[in-house]
């Protein structure tokens, strides 16, 4: 057994194939619902005042991958739900309080793409997004100026079937794509169904398609076919491919687990009144809901990971905020009607995916390595945990590495360059 597989991890991994197997047969009933028609069983969780459902369906058993986003259903917004409202900020973190928590430059990304691989289609993906930036005062990124681009997983225009369940996903993805690194181009690689290898192949066209950083808020059960799929999908040296932990707390995901992938866990953010202006800590629901973290079983470990605790491949590397009562605010007209508030894991790869991009094309082959040849250059998050495990770190934040928030934050690029 692993380290860190404890009774209780593998009490969640069955627990998991048992709600995928819930999942399917909710399945069944989609195509009965009217298009656009959430079919996610809306299980509702809360934290201090703070309630939110998952946007995609729980993970289902098999090759079958669900998107790690949360949408808030407790705040109520005070601006015009469809539209820009002048003088007026949406509930959620924006642009400027993120970049100010992680010490990011205002115009970021200027000279690079990134790409976001999502299952199924957000067909007001587009509308959506300039709506968001002109929130928000950030350039406009249009089909028509070349700077964003919506393909299908083979890079044509013959997208897949839409999804509301999704579109959140989507939305949030190149909502936190804008806010971090507004001078980006952006590709939307939109994958048939949200499979191991449809949405592989997705990963495998957005690297073709020229970019050079790939965000990928998804995550399935390990299985023994991930060293496979580790060289068939994932291995682009020389892109920065960012995957999201999870949102069920201790317990590896793939392709998080991935050893070519940056492994992004999460964090709950709040404004403070020290030196930094914010405070960080491991972002944990429940023992069923936070930051995904732990030791895989199936993929080895990386050279340029160095934790004892364990033998292979750690999650996560580095995090970014992902509680849902510290969400972000998103656009979203496609199963949804206008502002919400998102987190999940979800939230922290497209953030860190830009704030790569807003580093530069990177130089080492698994840019990953990069974070733990500069760990001062993060913040280091060193309170809270999800779980009880053994050894300890692997769900509970200290000094130095830890499973759920990986070396830290971002503060600045240092530790996203060669």
């Amino acid at each position: 057994m692993a380290p860190g597989a404890t009774p209780t991890a593998r009490a969640r991994r069955i627990a998991l194939a048992l709600t995928g197997t819930a999942a399917l047969a909710l399945s069944a009933l989609a195509t009965a619902a009217p298009a656009g028609a959430s079919t996610t069983a809306a299980t509702v969780h809360s934290k201090g005042g703070t309630s939110w459902i998952r946007s995609c369906a729980t993970l289902a058993k098999g090759d079958t991958m669900a998107c790690n986003a949360l949408k808030v259903t407790s705040v109520a917004q005070h601006i015009s739900p469809l539209g820009v409202t002048p003088n007026a900020t949406p509930s959620g973190y924006g642009p400027s309080d993120l970049r100010s928590a992680y010490n990011l430059p205002a115009n970021g990304g200027a000279g690079q793409t990134v790409a976001i691989v999502d299952a199924y289609n957000d067909p007001n993906a587009a509308s959506d997004l300039a709506v968001y930036r002109a929130q928000y005062g950030l350039p406009a990124c249009t089909v028509a100026s070349g700077c964003f681009k919506q393909v299908g997983q083979t890079g044509t225009t013959s997208l897949p079937a839409n999804n509301a369940d999704w579109s959140g996903e989507i939305s949030l993805d190149l909502d936190m794509v804008s806010a971090i690194a507004p001078n980006a181009h952006i590709i939307l690689v939109e994958a048939k169904t949200a499979s191991t290898a449809n949405l592989g192949t997705s990963v495998n066209e957005a690297v073709k398609l020229g970019a050079k950083f790939v965000s990928n808020s998804y995550g399935g059960s390990e299985s023994s076919s991930d060293p496979t799929y580790d060289t068939k999908y994932y291995d682009h040296p020389g892109v920065a491919i960012t995957a999201s932990s999870g949102d069920g707390g201790y317990g590896v995901e793939y392709p998080a687990a991935s050893r070519y992938v940056t492994a992004v866990g999460g964090t709950s953010l709040s404004k403070a009144s020290n030196a930094r202006g914010w405070t960080e800590s491991v972002w944990s629901t429940s023992s069923t809901e936070g930051a995904g973290s732990g030791c895989s079983v199936y993929d080895a470990k990386p050279t340029w990971q160095k934790d004892t605790g364990c033998g292979n491949r750690t999650v996560a590397d580095v995090s970014a905020v992902a509680d849902p009562a510290t969400g972000v605010a998103v656009y979203q007209t496609y199963g949804a009607s206008g502002w919400s508030v998102y987190g999940g894991t979800s939230v922290a790869s497209p953030l860190i995916a830009g704030v790569y991009a807003d580093a530069g094309a990177p130089s080492a082959a698994i840019p990953a390595a990069d974070a733990y040849a500069h760990p001062s250059a993060l913040n280091d998050v060193t309170s809270g945990s999800t779980a009880s495990c053994t050894p300890s770190y692997l769900c509970t934040a200290g000094p130095g590495y830890d499973g759920p928030t990986g070396l830290g934050t971002p503060n600045g690029l240092a530790a996203f360059t060669g």
